[in-house]
C-alpha cells in the first residue's frame, strides 16, 4: 500500500513538474525575449515559436524524461560547426551548448528547449535566405520555413540531411563551402612559412617538381591579375594578403549565394561584377555559356546589384544616350566641335523620337540639347556604342547587356570601364543562347540580323531571369579558388551589416 501511495505521489509530481514546464515555456515563448541567449530578443520569431509549441501543447520537444534526444544533440553539433558553413556559431549559441547539456534538468528544461528552438530557427533562416538578405533576388523568410523545418527535425532520422536540403542547390555554393573549410584549416596552421614556394605549394599553385614561374602565373590568374610570372606590386599585395582575409571573402560569398532564389522559371543569366564574368546556366544550374564582360566604373558609374527579366533582343540597336552622359560628356564636346555628332553617327531627336538633325549643330540646337529638351541617339552600325545587339531587361537602373565596338578592353584583367551597362565579349553566342528556343531564330538568321541594316526587335516567348551579383570569391568546377578585388567596396558594407546584433 505504501509503495502504491509513493508511486501515485511520484506520478503526481511528474505531472506537476510537466505542467510547470509547459507554463514556463508558454510564458517565455510569448515574451519575445530569452535572457539566456547570446541575442536575447527573438520578437521577430515570436509568432513562429508560439505556433511551433502550440502543436505540442507547449511540451518540450528536444528532451524526453529528462534526457536530451538524439535529434537535439545532432542539431547542437550543426550549430556548433556553423563557422564551417560561413556563418557564426556564436549567433546560434554554439559555445554555450555544452554547459546547457550538463545542467539540463528541473526548471531549466523549458529554457533549454526554447533556446534550441530559437537557435535552430535562426540557423534555418540564415542558411536558406542569408543573414542580411537585401531582398534583391528573393525575399526573406515570409513563409514559415523555420517552423516547418524545425518540426521535421524533432523526429528526423538524419538531421544533417534535412538541413542540407534547404541550402542553395548550386554546385558553386557547395564548392565554396568546401573551399572555406580548406582555407580555415590553412589559416589555422601554425607553421606558416614566409617562403614563396612554400606558400604557393600550400595554396595549390605549385605542384611537386613544378616551375616557380608557372606557379606565380597560376596564382596571378586566380587573383584577377595579368599572369606574367613577375612579382610586381599588385602580385606582392595579393601574396601578402592574410589567409584570414581569404576566409572572410569565402564567408561573404556564401552569404551572397544564399540570397539567390532556389528555383527559376527559366535557366538564368548571371553576371558577377567583380569577376567581370557572365554565365548562362542550364536547367540543372550548370554553366552552359561563359564569357568576359565589362562593367561600370568603380568611381561614379557602378553597375548596380539587382535582378530582372530579359524580355527582348534588339539587333542593330539605336543607342539613346542617357541624359547624364549627354549633359556631362557630349554637350561639352559640342562646345568645342559642332561636327562631333555627325562624324560619330549620332543624331538629334525630339523626346518622341523625331529626327531634328544628323549634321553640324547650330547654336539654337545646342541650347536645346543643353536643357535636354532635345536628346541625342546613335544610329545603328559597327561603331554604335551598343555594338550590333542589345539584350533588354526593363529595370529602374536602365542597365542592360550589349555588344561593343571596343573589344580590346576584354584583354584587360580588370574591366570596369562602362557607364553602368554591361558589355559582353561574345554577343553572337549570347544571342544564340537566348534565342535557342525561339521559333525561327537559327544561328544563320541571327548572323544575318547582326550583319543586316535593319533594326529588329525580338520579343522573347519566355522571359529569362537576369541576376547581377557581387561575389569576390568563386570556386570553379576544377576546384580552383579565384579571388577578386572588392572594386565597389561592397564587402566592406556587408561586413558592417553582418557585425551588427542578430535581428
Amino acid at each position: 500500500m505504501q509503495y502504491l501511495l509513493a508511486l501515485i505521489a511520484l506520478i503526481g509530481l511528474a505531472f506537476a513538474n510537466a505542467g510547470e514546464t509547459e507554463n514556463v515555456l508558454s510564458r517565455l515563448a510569448a515574451s519575445g525575449k530569452l535572457s539566456d541567449l547570446r541575442w536575447p530578443d527573438f520578437s521577430n520569431y515570436t509568432t513562429r515559436v508560439q505556433s511551433f509549441y502550440e502543436a505540442t501543447g507547449y511540451s518540450p520537444v528536444w528532451s524526453r524524461g529528462g534526457a536530451v534526444t538524439d535529434q537535439a544533440r545532432a542539431v547542437i553539433e550543426v550549430l556548433r560547426e556553423a563557422d564551417r558553413d560561413g556563418l557564426k556559431s556564436e549567433d546560434y549559441d554554439g559555445p554555450r551548448w555544452p554547459d546547457r547539456l550538463a545542467q539540463l534538468g528541473g526548471p531549466v528544461v523549458a529554457q533549454f528547449d526554447l533556446a534550441l528552438t530559437i537557435s535552430v530557427m535562426r540557423y534555418i533562416s540564415d542558411v536558406h535566405f542569408g543573414k542580411v538578405n537585401p531582398g534583391l533576388f528573393h525575399s526573406g523568410p515570409e513563409e514559415d520555413l523555420p517552423g516547418s523545418v524545425c518540426r521535421q527535425l524533432v523526429d528526423a532520422s538524419d538531421v544533417r540531411a534535412v538541413l542540407s536540403a534547404i541550402e542553395p542547390p548550386y554546385e558553386g555554393y557547395r564548392r565554396t563551402k568546401q573551399a572555406l573549410r580548406r582555407y580555415l584549416a590553412l589559416a589555422q596552421e601554425s607553421n606558416q612559412s614566409g617562403q614563396l614556394a612554400d606558400l604557393l605549394q600550400r595554396l595549390g599553385d605549385l605542384p611537386e617538381d613544378g616551375s616557380l614561374v608557372d606557379a606565380v602565373k597560376h596564382f596571378q590568374a586566380r587573383h584577377g591579375l595579368d599572369p606574367d610570372g613577375r612579382i610586381g606590386k599588385a602580385t606582392l599585395a595579393q601574396l601578402n594578403t592574410p589567409l584570414s582575409v581569404r576566409v572572410r571573402q569565402l564567408q561573404l560569398a556564401l552569404e551572397r549565394w544564399r540570397w539567390i532564389p532556389h528555383h527559376f522559371p527559366q535557366p538564368p543569366v548571371i553576371v558577377n561584377i567583380p569577376e567581370f564574368q557572365l554565365r548562362a546556366l542550364d536547367a540543372s544550374f550548370a554553366t552552359e555559356l561563359e564569357m568576359k564582360v565589362v562593367v561600370g566604373k568603380a568611381y561614379g558609374h557602378q553597375t548596380p546589384v539587382f535582378s530582372a527579366e530579359m524580355k527582348s533582343v534588339i539587333f542593330q540597336p539605336y543607342w539613346n544616350v542617357p541624359r547624364s552622359i549627354q549633359l556631362a560628356e557630349l554637350v561639352p564636346r559640342l562646345d568645342r566641335d559642332r561636327a562631333y555628332l555627325a562624324r560619330n553617327g549620332y543624331e538629334v531627336v525630339t523626346p518622341a523620337g523625331k529626327v531634328v538633325t544628323g549634321g553640324v549643330i547650330d547654336d539654337r540646337t545646342l541650347v536645346e540639347l543643353r536643357s535636354a529638351r532635345l536628346r541625342i541617339r546613335q544610329t545603328p552600325g559597327v561603331g554604335n556604342s551598343l555594338g550590333l545587339v542589345a539584350f533588354m531587361f526593363p529595370n529602374e537602373h536602365d542597365v542592360y547587356l550589349h555588344g561593343t565596338p571596343a573589344t580590346e578592353l576584354f584583354a584587360r584583367s580588370r574591366r570596369d570601364f562602362s557607364h553602368g551597362c554591361i558589355r559582353v565579349e561574345q554577343p553572337e553566342q549570347l544571342a544564340a543562347w537566348v534565342l535557342r528556343d525561339q521559333a525561327g531564330w537559327t544561328l544563320q538568321r541571327i548572323r544575318e540580323a547582326l550583319a543586316g541594316p535593319q533594326t529588329i526587335q525580338v520579343a522573347l516567348d519566355k522571359p529569362i531571369p537576369v541576376l547581377i551579383v557581387y561575389v569576390t570569391a568563386a570556386v570553379l568546377a576544377n576546384g580552383q579558388v579565384h579571388f577578386f578585388d572588392d572594386i565597389y567596396s561592397q564587402n566592406t558594407q556587408l561586413e558592417k551589416q553582418l557585425s551588427r546584433a542578430y535581428h
